[in-house]
This record gives structure tokens, sequence and C-alpha cells, in this order.
């Protein structure tokens, strides 16, 4: 195999050039080995020699990358002509408030709408809105947390005491490192800052800032858990400037309102090379207790390597990479297979694996994986284990078809299991770990859900499998042997003018899985909203979905769209729908909450799409970009609209 490592401005410039069919943050190249060792940053003179070697290995690769492009431009100008898209719970006091459909219980993720009993918190394009909820008859807005210039709250964090807003300083200007002139600072990094701002809830109608903390780069992910915040920011620009200026600062710059108004760098010490990884960019992982914030210490680690998804248990962090590798040139390959920056013969995963206990982080192990991974739900940790899905290949590359992996590392991140070869000329649409039992969801003109025995780490098991059409991006447990499947359904279609049939997609598809008889799990119920073109924000964002355990209910916001493949879609209205799901009685619908379109209405409109539903005891609420409906939550009918 021959490994490439190419910086971000590199896979910028290939997707211009040959229309590339993949968003790639993060070329690394050599073969990584199970536990390699990381390499703590100790002096300058160290971090620098670490940025010369990466400038010398891009130098090289973008010397022969030119020599490629000259040669595809002469000897297939018809390429560069081609190249012209958990949970019910409850806040504080006795009432039942919904709280965010997190991954891990214990693990409070970030979203766009937090809420406690009496007041409800909105993220509103620059702003956070607060509102009085205490009577759902007559809410009211209270305040307002403006961010201007170039601030952007993002999400939030709720507690008994704080309400914490991750927002993003998309341009951030430090400090010139040596003498302060305007040449200087003309080359000292301006990538943006990623933050955490602190609000005290004292007079929760009007939070107060007490604190506020940044770390350079761009927010990726945020989690809380023993009242520790954490959050993952990426900075890439370090290897840009030091091409133009090598006198530049290469630490990362952070930032703490308790130390002054200025942003400092990041101690040599708490900046670690990842094993085997040629590129000058940064992840960064922050953590602040709330516990006593007046006196808690900022805790920030820099890595230098990119990463892109995060899973965390109350004890563990992982950060997960790509690898991209092309395949070996060979004579009949031709110049496209040369390159093969589009289309890289491997994707690898990297795994890394990080112990925290409040704002200690330490880093333990990482291992390379077969294949890519799907998101957050591919991964999980139990009993001491982790556990992972990935793809391998693709569906469509005929010299490497897709097939799909399960693999458990054990608390050192040695393999110690693994099932391979699953689902030739699949990928992976979605996946569940539920203690002792793993499910998978493949598709490519069905829908494969697979069920797997990983009680035995060393050991792991198929135990069934049920095709069914559609398929599943979201898998949700109902009870210990249900999951609910939200997706779409497919149909098979022979369009005009074409020989065979392609699959393409319908209404938007509710399943009840029984998974009791593990061996042949069964499609029990299912229910179609709309036709093509329907769709909802569960689809691709978990948080989008509330879950009332006691009632029974899931809800989750929709667009409806009628029609089929082929013909005209029409509109038919936005908002919200609950439907029950008990093994019992299937899937029932409870509520439909859909805004009524107006004559001659064609599409929905924006300001109005439900972005969350949550609930406190008996009311409901829906939450749009500029308005709040409360809903009586035994009958639905409606309380009060606010718009603001």
């Amino acid at each position: 195999m021959k490994k490439w490592r190419m910086p971000l401005f590199a896979t910028l410039l290939v997707a211009a050039l040959v229309g590339g069919f993949y968003w790639v943050s993060d070329w690394t190249g050599a073969t990584v080995q199970a536990n390699p060792e990381m390499t703590v940053v100790t002096k300058e003179d160290e971090l620098r020699d670490y940025f010369e070697r990466v400038k010398k290995a891009q130098r090289e690769f973008n010397l022969g990358f030119g020599m490629v492009l000259e040669e595809a431009e002469s000897e297939d100008s018809s390429a560069a002509d081609s190249a012209k898209s958990s949970n019910s719970g409850t806040g504080g006091g006795e009432s039942d408030v919904s709280s965010t459909n997190n991954q891990v219980e214990g693990v409070d993720e970030a979203d766009t709408v937090k809420l406690n009993e009496d007041y409800l918190f909105t993220v509103s394009n620059q702003e956070v809105v607060i509102f009085d909820i205490q009577n759902p008859e007559a809410m009211k807005e209270t305040g307002r947390i403006t961010f201007g210039g170039d601030r952007y709250p993002h999400q939030l964090f709720l507690t008994n005491e704080y309400l914490i807003v991750m927002n993003q300083n998309y341009i951030h200007t430090v400090q010139p490192k040596v003498s302060g002139s305007a040449e200087d600072a003309m080359w000292m990094p301006s990538d943006g800052m990623a933050m955490a701002s602190i609000y005290s809830l004292e007079d929760p109608a009007n939070p107060t800032l007490v604190r506020e903390i940044g770390s350079e780069g761009y927010l990726s992910h945020a989690r809380l858990t023993d009242n520790t915040v954490y959050f993952i920011s990426n900075l890439y620009d370090r290897m840009w400037a030091f091409q133009e200026n090598e006198d530049i600062e290469l630490r990362p710059f952070s930032y703490d309102s308790e130390e002054g108004e200025k942003s400092s760098v990041v101690d040599y010490e708490d900046i670690t090379i990842l094993p085997d990884t040629l590129e000058g960019s940064y992840t960064m992982i922050s953590a602040l207790s709330l516990d006593d914030l007046e006196s808690a210490q900022l805790t920030m680690k820099g890595y230098l390597g990119s990463s892109e998804q995060l899973y965390m248990s109350t004890e563990s962090l992982y950060l997960t990479t790509t690898i991209y590798e092309s395949s070996e040139t060979t004579e009949s390959d031709g110049i496209m297979d040369r390159i093969m920056i589009w289309n890289p013969g491997v994707r690898d995963t990297e795994v890394f694996k990080f112990s925290i206990d409040k704002t200690s982080i330490t880093y333990v192990a990482s291992h390379r994986l077969e294949g890519h991974l799907l998101n957050q739900f591919s991964m999980d940790e139990y009993n001491g284990h982790f556990r992972v899905v990935t793809t391998e290949g693709d569906a469509w590359n005929e010299k490497q078809l897709s097939e799909n992996h399960l693999f458990i590392l054990d608390a050192n991140m040695n393999r110690v299991g693994e099932i391979k070869g699953l689902a030739k000329d699949e990928r992976i649409y979605s996946a569940r770990f539920m203690g002792d039992k793993a499910y998978m969801v493949t598709f490519k003109e069905t829908d494969p859900l697979f069920v797997f025995d990983v009680a035995d780490p060393k050991n792991p098991k198929v135990l069934g499998e049920l095709k069914i059409p559609g398929f599943s991006n979201y898998l949700h447990p109902v009870g210990e042997n249900h999951l609910l499947g939200i997706g779409y359904d497919t149909e098979m279609v022979t369009f005009p003018g074409m020989k065979e049939p392609s699959v393409v997609t319908g209404g938007m598809k509710l399943s009840l899985f029984d998974v009791s008889d593990f061996a042949n799990p069964k499609e029990q119920d299912t229910e179609i909203i709309g036709g093509q073109g329907t769709y909802s924000p569960v689809h691709y964002d978990h948080k989008a979905l509330m879950i009332h355990q006691e009632k029974n209910y899931y809800g989750f916001p929709v667009t409806v769209y009628t029609g089929k493949a082929g013909q005209e879609l029409t509109f038919e209205g936005e908002g919200a729908m609950i439907y029950k799901v008990t093994p019992e009685e299937g899937i029932t619908r409870a509520a439909s909450l859909m805004n009524e379109k107006v004559e001659g209405q064609q599409y929905e409109e924006w300001e109005k799409l439900v972005q969350r539903l949550v609930y406190v005891d008996d009311t409901l609420y829906t939450v749009a970009m500029n308005q709040i409906e409360s809903y009586d939550f035994t009958t639905f009918e409606k309380k009060q609209t606010l718009t603001y």
C-alpha cells in the first residue's frame, strides 16, 4: 500500500480539481500499531523540529502530487472536464422534566435547547433566548444573551447552578510572539476560538456571566459529566503560517477570564504528538470542573493530529481519526488510480483512548481498525471493553467492495475479538450497543438488521439477521427486547430509458423490531409518514428525538411531502409528530402537531420548522427558530403560541 499524508489546504485543492467525493479532515500515513508511544513535547526546539519534518514531508508530497496532476492533464483531459454535495429525565425539583436524548447515561450532550421546570433556554442565531414557562398558558420572554461580532452560540448545558453556552469565536486575534511588530503580527495565528461561557443562574431570568474559557480552533464536541465540562476543538492553521514564517508561535492559544483579558499559549509539557502522525494540526481537549468555579483550574491538552468522532463514558474519552492510503501504482491502473485522492484505496480508523477523572485527562493507548466509522453510535464501552463497528471499502468500488466489521478491544486497546466480512457490497447506516448485545443496520437494496452476542469479548457471534425494505438511520432501545428504527422506506424503480431498476427512498419509516428471539429478529410493526421528500432532523441528529418513558411517547420534528420518484412532490406541512410505541401495541400515532400550510404554499418556512420537543410535567413544548408553542401533554390541545 502507498500511504498519503495530506494537509487540509491540499485536500481542498484536490476537491476543487477533481470534484472529490469525500470531505477529508485528516491525512496521516504511518501504519499504526496497538499501544504506540506518545511523544510529549518538553521545549520549543522539539516542537519546531516536528513542524520542520511535517514541512519536509508535505513539500515532498506536493512535488510528487504536482507532477501527477501534470500527467493527468495531458493523459486524461476528460477527468478535468468532469471536475467542473438517552432519554427521559428530571430537571431540578420534583417536576418531570425532559432531558436531552443522550447516548450514555450520566454523560450529558450539549444541545440547542435546555430547560428546567421554570425556564427554557434556546439558541437562536447569535443569541440565547430565555423564557419563563412557569405558566404554560402565559409564557413570556425574560431575557437574551447576545453574542455580537464573530461570536455564535452553538449549544447549551444546564445545571442547577449554571448555564453553559458553547460558542464559537470565528475570528480570534492573539498577540505577536517575539518583537510585537506589525510584521510579526501579520503572521500570527488567526484561527477561531472555541468558547465555553458560564453564566450563574442565581437569577435565571437574567443569567450573569461568571467565567469564560476558550481553546484555539473550531468546536467539534462537548460533554458534561461529574459536574465537569469537556470540549474538543480542532486547530488547522499552524502549518499554513509556518510555511510562510518559521518564527511564528507554534503552540495553540487558550483563554481563561480568570487569568485576564488576553489569550496565552499552552505550555510545552501540555502538548503531545500523537503516534505516527505528520501533520501540523491540533486536537485540543479542555476540561473545567464546576464544583468550585472560582478556584477551579482549566485543564487544556494539545495533541498534534486531527480528530473526528467522539465517544465518551463516565470514565473514558475516545477520539477517532481516519487514515487514508492510496493503492499501489501499477502501469495498467492509469493516472487516476495512481493518485487515488478522491477515492482512497483504504480508509482505516485510528482510535485514541483517554482516561478521565474530573479534569485529569490521561492518554491510555490507541489502536488502528480496518474501515471507517459512521458516527458516535458506532462505538461503545462496556465492562472494561471498547466495541466498535466499521465499514471497509465502498459499495461502488469494484476493486474493493464494501464489507462491515465488529471489533472488541480490551481496556488497553488490544484487539481481543472480531467478526469481519459482514454484508458485503453494503455499508452501515446505524448501530446500537445494548449491554451484551449489539445491533447494526446495513443497506444497499434491502435493510439487513444484524443481532450480535458480545457477552464474551473474545468470541462475539452473529445471532440473527433480518432483511426488509428500507433502512434505519437511528436505532433506539424500547425495553430489553425491542428496538425502534427511524429511517426511510425504499422501493425499486425503473426510470424511463433505464434497463435496470434503482433503489429510491420514499416516506419516513418507523420500524419496531422484536429481538426477543435473537436468532430470528422480526419487524413487528411499521409506520410510513408521507412520501418522497419527507424528512426529520432525527435522521441525522439523535438529540431531535424526544422520549417520555412512562408514557411510551417518541416525538420528533417532521416536514411532510407526498409524491413518488420521478413525479412532482407536494408539500403537505411541517411541525411535529408523537407516537406511542410499546411491545404490546406496536406503533400508534398519539398526536400530529402539524402547522397547516397556507394556500399556495409549496415549501416549508424555515423560521417555523420545529427544532426540538421538550416537556415539563403535563405540558409539551415545541421549539422553532422564532416561536414556542405549548400543548396539553394528555389531550394535545394547544395552550399558547409565543413568537419571538
